[in-house]
């Protein structure tokens, strides 16, 4: 079942978006070679209980972390460990968190010192990706038509779409539904209503779209090891538009130098 939310509501899910979005930029200040992943969840765990949040990945269904860690072919799921990240990796930070019982969502790929053009590619189509989808956001839109958006604008471009993992409605919970693939038919699915707030995010394979789930039971990994990149934006629709209720914009202030 969708759950609607009131004006009230997506007032607070609006402030859990702002705070999401500033973990991640805070974490972005310290990506760099020679860090290790756990120091960047920890980072991100201080940052939120710092500002009043919850880390709300930590303990769901048993996941160990504030951050989901994507090095180079991990699709999501992985978890902080002291992994020592490389010149030339790519990293994907994913995270949730809680703030006065409602959820903001969102990921991004980081490079981590200078990385290869191929790898900058296959960042660079994923976030626009994510914003083609966000832009079929249209009134009566349904969620097929953000799904074939993205996945066209993919498979266009020779990159693959994984189809186990999607998106998914938000709210009090974590997730809701709906699910929001990134593939699919146009004008299937459920139809775009105001009050309706979900999650886009694409996860965009370099080679074949084939995972795998480590023997943890979490990490989802490209069955071919070729990178895969990961961003995501909380969104609500509001008098029949869409809003992006988080931001990258902490992100970029934070890696001006680093750009993708």
């Amino acid at each position: 079942m969708i759950y609607l939310k009131t004006p009230e509501e997506i007032e607070k899910m609006r402030a859990a978006a702002r705070l999401v979005s500033q973990t991640l930029g805070e974490v972005a200040r310290w990506i760099e070679p020679g860090v290790t992943t756990r120091k960047l969840d920890t980072i991100a765990r201080e940052f939120i209980l710092d500002n009043g949040g919850k880390p709300a990945c930590l303990g769901y269904g048993g996941f160990p972390a504030t951050l989901c860690i994507e090095v180079n072919e991990t699709v999501v799921h992985g978890f902080p460990s002291d992994r020592v990240l490389m010149d030339g990796d790519i990293i994907g930070v994913d995270t949730v968190v809680e703030l006065d019982g409602y959820n903001g969502d969102s990921a991004y790929t980081f490079a981590v010192g200078t990385i290869s053009p191929e790898k900058k590619r296959l960042c660079q189509t994923t976030r626009e990706a994510l914003y083609v989808g966000i832009d079929a956001c249209k009134p009566g839109a349904r969620i097929g038509d953000i799904a074939n958006a993205i996945q066209t604008y993919c498979e266009h471009r020779n990159y693959s779409v994984v189809r186990e993992m999607c998106g998914h409605g938000i709210g009090r919970k974590m997730h809701e539904d709906p699910e929001v693939p990134n593939y699919g038919r146009r004008g299937i699915g459920p139809r775009l209503q105001n009050g309706m707030c979900f999650c886009i995010e694409p996860m965009i394979n370099m080679g074949s779209r084939n995972i795998v789930i480590s023997p943890d039971g979490w990490e989802c990994l490209t069955r071919d090891r070729k990178p895969s990149a990961h961003y995501e934006h909380t969104l609500a629709m509001v008098n029949d538009r869409v809003e992006i209720l988080t931001t990258f914009d902490y992100i970029h202030e934070a890696i001006t130098d680093k750009f993708i």
